[in-house]
């Protein structure tokens, strides 16, 4: 669940939501520059899927430790993580298991610090956790290494598309976590994005008024790109518990809203 401080309300987004605007992202990326995702269907299914183990979680989502405000994402028990996401991992891999591996690939990469595919820091995790984290992520790179062989799955196509989700997903965080509404959030930045000819570049992200962002260089096939996004505005007030905030979650209407990408 990511959870932005919208002022008299808190915007709230579900991880699935999240994860089916990094789909939207990677299902037009190919603008001039760039390839399109190979192979297409799966690539843009595995960000579609990335996050679907936290649905378990988001059935019943509580407040923060503090009480103050919904549970962000990040604040969410590594041990709980580990098991909604092996369920999520192996739903995609029965679905589709090109874009199981990517799933796979992800959730593994949240504890290895993204492989150094993308910038990423290092999780601080206590020894104990950091064990449990590492032995779940051998085993999924085992699971990896088994899909790897039954798909004859090329290597550096892998590992670009491995890259082009971690884009996806950091694109859609800045969409969600920042203040794309009053259209002059902070401006944002990703590296190492996948460009054509396995060439790697810096991309801009910068606020052009409300729901309205410039891509530089653009990444995708058309401009501009109507984008979907699906969130809750829960207003604020004092819970008791949570399911008094529960109570709230529930009877706050989806609200879908449009953000447009250009060049």
């Amino acid at each position: 669940m990511l959870v932005r401080d919208a002022g008299d309300a808190w915007q709230i987004v579900l991880q699935t939501d999240h994860a089916d605007l990094s789909a939207q992202l990677l299902a037009a990326w190919g603008g001039d520059g760039f390839a399109r995702p190979q192979p297409y269907a799966s690539v843009v299914r595995a960000a579609q899927r990335h996050d679907d183990g936290w649905a378990v979680w988001e059935r019943r989502p509580r407040l923060a430790p503090d009480g103050a405000a919904p549970q962000n994402f990040i604040g969410v028990g590594v041990p709980v993580h580990l098991a909604f996401y092996r369920a999520g991992v192996e739903t995609a891999c029965d679905e589709d298991p090109y874009a199981g591996l990517l799933v796979s690939m992800h959730m593994s990469g949240l504890y290895r610090r993204r492989y150094g595919v993308v910038p990423a820091g290092e999780m601080r995790l206590s020894p104990e956790l950091r064990a449990r984290a590492d032995v779940y992520c051998d085993q999924e790179e085992e699971r990896q290494a088994a899909l790897v062989a039954e798909l004859g799955a090329e290597d550096a196509e892998r590992w670009t598309n491995y890259a082009l989700l971690q884009v996806a997903d950091l694109v859609s965080l800045y969409c969600q976590l920042g203040d794309l509404e009053s259209g002059v959030g902070a401006p944002g930045a990703v590296e190492d994005v996948p460009a054509a000819d396995g060439a790697r570049t810096s991309m801009a992200i910068t606020p052009l008024g409300p729901w309205r962002l410039r891509f530089d260089p653009y990444p995708f096939a058309e401009t501009p790109l109507a984008l979907t996004m699906v969130r809750r505005m829960v207003p604020k007030r004092a819970w008791a518990s949570d399911d008094d905030f529960r109570t709230d979650f529930y009877a706050a209407r989806p609200e879908t809203v449009r953000i447009f990408a250009q060049a």
